[in-house]
């Protein structure tokens, strides 16, 4: 017992855990953030533009989501030694714009007494503001130490772009949605730990998330001839799926959390988060005839539920892992530990029916609604 206690209170898994939950909270709030911002411009011009950057996800997309998960882990599986150069030059121009706009606030936030808000042309390639291109130039730097060095502590810092850009910019538009993609996704993770060892003699999905790339500067050297100039051979890259920390105690062990097990939860979290903001203010101008809050839970958020869920599921996940010594999906716990507390807590509160459905509708609706 006291093994596992001091295990769970490694330095690295202390770094998952408040790492994970603050891409959430921030990723929800960015995503929260931008759709007042585009309601505001909604409001006080007939040409909005900002929704053509948010991608919401329907039912068809959401069931078909694991399916083509599972088509690309198959392809990493099998022809990885043959596409990884493919591999690491997309997950690198990806990487670097998801970094950009997570280091956009702190650029616009530094720049903002020193510049105005006027874009600068640069051709076809649009209209850009200053911070804009600051950040973007900041995290092409930062794509381009990694790829020379391949220290994991870059690798995280794309790694939390990704899950930042993705939570923000993805949208789910109802709880029917939500439970199609979490239920398809716990099974696809499920299945891909635990089952797919007895079909292809090897877990496909912890063969793929450690399995490093060959670095493009090596390969590119070779291929040109120029490997005797090079004063070493370049480093492997471990691909940035995955966030890393090494323990600060016990050198050589370290924590790993698939950007799966951030982004998916995540979407649900910004789900409720819009929720909760939606339904404050429609209670406030008294618009969408949303039944009042029960008396005993009017304090507690949905988000605060789902955020205390996931961290319980993460707790749960990594228990198991550190019992069973092998991997575990950690789907397979954050999921039930986010969604059915959610679930519990909308039918308490006689939200059930409207958050299953059409959550956002601003139309009057009857007083009493039966769940």
């Amino acid at each position: 017992m006291d093994k596992l206690v001091y295990s769970l209170m490694d330095s690295s898994r202390v770094c998952t855990f408040l790492i994970s939950m603050l891409l959430i909270v921030y990723g929800s709030f960015r995503s929260l953030n931008m759709e007042q911002e585009a309601n505001e411009k909604e409001k006080d011009s007939d040409n909005p533009k900002e929704e053509n950057k948010i991608q919401t996800l329907d039912a068809i997309q959401a069931l078909c989501l694991p399916l083509g998960a599972s088509i690309s882990l198959l392809i990493m599986f099998f022809f990885f030694d043959s596409m990884q150069m493919l591999f690491a030059i997309c997950t690198a121009i990806i990487a670097a714009i998801a970094l950009a706009f997570l280091l956009l606030p702190m650029c616009q936030y530094i720049l903002r007494p020193c510049t105005d808000k006027k874009k600068i042309s640069f051709g076809i390639c649009g209209r850009f503001t200053a911070a804009e291109i600051v950040s973007f130039s900041l995290s092409v730097t930062i794509v381009c130490i990694w790829i020379l060095t391949g220290h994991w502590l870059l690798m995280d810092a794309m790694g939390m772009g990704l899950c930042v850009a993705f939570i923000a910019l993805v949208r789910l538009p109802s709880l029917k949605v939500s439970t199609l993609l979490l239920t398809g996704l716990l099974i696809y993770d499920v299945f891909w730990v635990f089952f797919s060892s007895y079909i292809f003699n090897s877990n496909v999905m912890v063969r793929v998330a450690t399995r490093p790339a060959d670095n493009p500067v090596g390969i590119v050297a070779k291929k040109l001839h120029l490997s005797n100039m090079v004063a070493r051979d370049p480093p492997k890259l471990s691909l940035p799926g995955k966030l890393v920390f090494p323990s600060m105690n016990n050198n050589g062990h370290f924590s790993m959390l698939g950007l799966g097990d951030i982004v998916m939860p995540g979407l649900l979290l910004c789900f409720v988060l819009r929720y909760d903001a939606f339904k404050r203010s429609s209670l406030n101008s008294a618009e969408a005839g949303i039944p009042p809050p029960n008396h005993h839970f009017s304090k507690i958020t949905y988000f605060h539920c789902s955020l205390i869920g996931y961290f319980c599921g993460l707790l749960t996940a990594t228990v198991s892992s550190e019992v069973s010594k092998a991997a575990q999906p950690a789907l397979l716990y954050l999921v039930p530990f986010t969604l059915l507390p959610l679930l519990t807590m909308a039918w308490v509160k006689g939200d059930l029916r409207r958050m299953w459905s059409e959550p956002f509708r601003t139309t009057a609706l009857p007083k009493h609604l039966e769940v």
